[in-house]
């Protein structure tokens, strides 16, 4: 199922929302928790991160880990603790939705990050991790987004890249654009295999390529 939805207003729903095929997490204020329930099949969980609303940008998960900004507390995320490893990451590299791509499979992380890091989030996470750009991007967690079952990527993005891609994702991948032409599509879809919530100001033909490319057509 694929649905367009925003979030306080914003049609950037990846900057606030984050989840993986089991849970989605939302800013406390989120008054259409139902639309992303619904869409995405998964149980609802509502917090602030350090006081922030900014959940998509300031964490990222995937089926076995999450990896949190620092300066977010364990009370923010308490109820994760039963159902994922959890890691709190101290890097000054710190909007871990927005440098941190990952599926069940695989992670790509902001060049910039550390050995030390990476080490840390391959645990977390429990897959192999790898520096790398997409399009020229480096914040890779807002320039793509990937499931376990496909991935999409912005239209400047190369078919060596697309190749590499699908090699350390396992998954198909496939260009678009969301939300009237944004490259930033982690910033603008919120997905996982079973559904994505896309921007509201994404076009149709934008919402038939990501229903298409994620493979979410019921």
């Amino acid at each position: 199922m694929i649905r367009k939805g925003e979030i306080q207003g914003s049609p950037f729903v990846g900057v606030y929302a984050a989840c993986n095929d089991s849970i989605v997490i939302l800013p406390t204020q989120v008054d259409n928790s139902e639309v992303f329930q619904r869409t995405l099949k998964v149980e609802v969980y509502k917090t602030l991160l350090g006081g922030s609303p900014l959940i998509g940008s300031l964490m990222v998960l995937n089926s076995r880990g999450a990896v949190i900004t620092n300066f977010a507390s364990e009370e923010d995320v308490g109820f994760l603790f039963d159902k994922l490893n959890i890691l709190f990451i101290e890097d000054r590299i710190n909007a871990v939705g927005n440098d941190i791509l990952v599926n069940d499979k695989a992670a790509m992380v902001h060049v910039d990050f550390d050995r030390d890091t990476i080490k840390l989030i391959e645990e977390a996470l429990e897959v192999e991790v790898v520096k790398g750009t997409i399009g020229g991007i480096k914040t890779v967690g807002s320039a793509a987004v990937v499931t376990n079952k496909g991935m999409i990527v912005h239209p400047q993005v190369s078919d060596d890249e697309i190749d590499f891609l699908k090699d350390l994702f396992g998954v198909p991948v496939y260009i678009t654009t969301a939300n009237y032409g944004s490259l930033y599509l982690g910033a603008s879809v919120v997905a996982n295999s079973h559904g994505a919530v896309v921007g509201e100001s994404s076009t149709n033909v934008e919402v038939d390529r990501i229903e298409n490319a994620l493979d979410i057509i019921e």
